[in-house]
């Protein structure tokens, strides 16, 4: 194997995308093999520090019903395969032509979120998305919630849900040594804005308009292999944003007005 070592690997999203842990997973290849895989040994095969054998690489086809070319590609020096990629179009679960679907497909995923829950975009005023938001972080006192800001809010109603999730939710406070609230600020010259509801089990993709340069009014709903990767998207971008953790920083953001009425950013 050749080149740097990936920080991830489609045999690592497999395993997550099956919510199974690695003592899990081996105990899982285990019996299909009959071997006796670890743990620590399945973390070096998903890293790439170690190469997978020939009957493992069965089981793990086997245990993921993936294919070997995908599975094994960080292994075998081939350029790691995306989900889309490695999937086909198996992670789009459904396409959301209508704005009425979008909005519900968003309100649904911030909705059941438990665990961890990733929201990107400056634009955001729906109400019911918004409204769901602020529920489920006051509903779920362990869930990690990051906010991306794109640039400072467009509309004056996203500055109130960001205040109203300040007051669920102190960011300074600590639960199992983790933050539960983080709210970042990209510069707009820094990256492209973008826009994306993603839990630990699904994930929404709002798409631009097709009548007009600022509206995003379809989408596609994604599956849980894919709201993995947007999972970790937005934390890698929240870590390098600028927090805004007060209510005072909220408050002194300028709002950008203008442009068409939104519809479906995240």
């Amino acid at each position: 194997m050749t080149g740097i070592v990936p920080s991830d690997s489609a045999l690592r999203r497999a395993r997550i995308a099956r919510n199974l842990t690695l003592e899990e997973a081996a105990d899982e290849l285990n019996d299909i093999t009959g071997g006796a895989t670890d743990a620590s040994l399945l973390s070096a095969w998903e890293s790439g520090r170690k190469r997978t054998g020939a009957k493992n690489r069965r089981g793990l086809c086997t245990l993921y019903a993936k294919r070997s070319e995908v599975l094994f590609a960080h292994q075998d020096g081939q350029r790691s395969a995306s989900v889309l990629e490695a999937t086909g179009t198996d992670v789009v679960v459904r396409l959301l032509t209508r704005y009425a679907d979008l909005v519900e497909a968003m309100v649904n995923v911030a909705a059941d979120a438990t665990e961890q829950l990733v929201v990107t975009g400056s634009r955001s005023r729906e109400k019911a998305y918004l409204g769901a938001i602020e529920s489920t972080v006051a509903q779920n006192p362990d869930l990690v919630h990051y906010r991306i800001l794109y640039g400072p809010p467009r509309h004056p109603q996203l500055t109130e849900h960001l205040v109203r999730l300040l007051e669920l939710r102190d960011p300074s406070e600590r639960r199992n040594g983790v933050k539960t609230l983080h709210v970042g600020l990209v510069q707009p010259d820094a990256a492209m804005e973008r826009f994306f509801v993603a839990s630990e089990r699904a994930a929404v993709v709002p798409l631009p308009s097709f009548h007009g340069a600022e509206g995003f009014d379809c989408g596609v709903l994604l599956s849980q292999e894919a709201a993995v990767g947007l999972l970790q998207h937005g934390r890698e971008a929240c870590a390098s944003a600028r927090p805004v953790e007060t209510i005072e920083a909220v408050r002194a953001l300028p709002v950008r007005h203008g442009g068409a009425l939104w519809q479906g950013e995240a």
